[in-house]
């Protein structure tokens, strides 16, 4: 038998992010705006042993809880992750995300020429397939499929 162990310590009030596609942590972190020089106390696991996905990341975040445009980028780098709401030491809203059908100034379009990245006032805008995750801006029809994180806003 597997003897479980506690890596990380448990967290009164926050959210943890949980099944985060392994090596994604990072891009997580910047997503919610954390860098090295927050107050907030962050955990982080990079390749946790999965059964279900060979190895995970984790994220918790101690004091804060998730707005939906956070979770919706987390969605294109992370499809499968869970997110769990903890308050008194206890999970009280447990969910997966969701990918949006369509994305709205969360993502830039990677060609130079499409009117999203001129002067004009244009919002990028893209409709998103989820499997596999592809995004195809409105404006040009280009389709980012790999990299998303790279070319998030």
């Amino acid at each position: 038998m597997i003897e479980k162990e506690m890596r990380v310590r448990r967290i009164e009030h926050g959210t943890v992010i949980d099944h985060i596609t392994a090596g994604q942590a990072l891009n997580v972190l910047r997503i919610l705006g954390i860098s090295g020089t927050t107050n907030a106390v962050v955990s982080v696991a990079m390749n946790v042993p999965s059964e279900v996905m060979g190895s995970k990341d984790i994220v918790k975040v101690e004091d804060r809880e998730l707005e939906e445009e956070e979770v919706d980028r987390i969605s294109l780098i992370a499809p499968n992750a869970t997110i769990n709401i903890i308050r008194d030491f206890k999970v009280i809203e447990k969910y997966l995300v969701d990918l949006p059908e369509r994305l709205e100034g969360v993502v830039k379009c990677a060609n130079p020429n499409c009117i999203s990245n001129t002067n004009e006032p244009v919002t990028s805008k893209f409709t998103v397939n989820k499997k596999p995750i592809e995004l195809r801006c409105i404006y040009c029809d280009l389709v980012i499929s790999e990299g998303i994180a790279e070319h998030l806003i």
